[in-house]
């Protein structure tokens, strides 16, 4: 392993010594105070790894606010304590037994590119994403029953469709697992889902009663 590992690019240093001298300093005392008292979210957001998604400067977040999990298309497995490794699941646990958020957000994104790996496995054009050795693919498995929801829609509107089924899916997953059920119906957690729009900026929330996505 040694002989693969390289310092990091001079740019990410440059950035680091910049943030490092301006935003850290500035907030000294706040650093310090959360190293000292730990975390205290208010939140934890669910949101795709797509490098577009900021969720803090969407929500004009601190160092402190969210705690984050980032996957493949902002997907949450079902309840499942099999033995395996859930790096969301144990996520999710932690958020509300151990950090106990008020609030949980699930979001979703435009243009989403595990959604659209989805599309292409279920219309037969993604193989190599169909194959045993895809971790992309037996993840995306996930989402496979969304597309059943969308898949009698005009096809220039299945993609957007299925972005934000696949935000009810992994609402309707959340809701498996015993612990956030019993912070939900406790009224100590409140349960959100969101998708946003790159390209304009807007962010629209779920509401179970129409089952529509409507601007914030």
């Amino acid at each position: 392993m040694k002989e693969h590992v390289r310092p990091l690019p001079s740019y990410l240093v440059s950035r680091y010594h910049g943030w490092k001298a301006t935003t850290y300093t500035e907030n000294r005392a706040w650093y310090r105070r959360l190293a000292d008292e730990g975390q205290r979210p208010r939140a934890m957001i669910i949101a795709c790894c797509d490098s577009r998604v900021h969720v803090t400067s969407i929500f004009g977040a601190d160092s402190g606010e969210f705690f984050s999990h980032r996957n493949i298309a902002n997907l949450v497995p079902p309840y499942n304590p099999d033995g395996d490794h859930h790096g969301t699941s144990a996520a999710v646990e932690y958020a509300v037994t151990s950090l106990k958020v008020a609030h949980m957000i699930v979001l979703g994104h435009s243009q989403c590119g595990g959604v659209h790996g989805c599309h292409a496995m279920c219309t037969g054009h993604a193989p190599e994403l169909e194959e045993k050795t895809s971790f992309v693919g037996a993840w995306l498995n996930l989402l496979r029953p969304a597309y059943e929801e969308v898949k009698e829609l005009p096809e220039e509107t299945q993609i957007e469709a299925l972005e934000k089924q696949g935000v009810i899916t992994s609402l309707e997953n959340l809701m498996t697992f015993p612990f956030v059920k019993a912070a939900i119906e406790s009224g100590n957690m409140t349960l959100h889902g969101l998708w946003h729009e790159i390209g304009s900026g807007g962010l629209e929330q779920y509401n179970p009663e129409t089952g529509a996505f409507e601007q914030i």
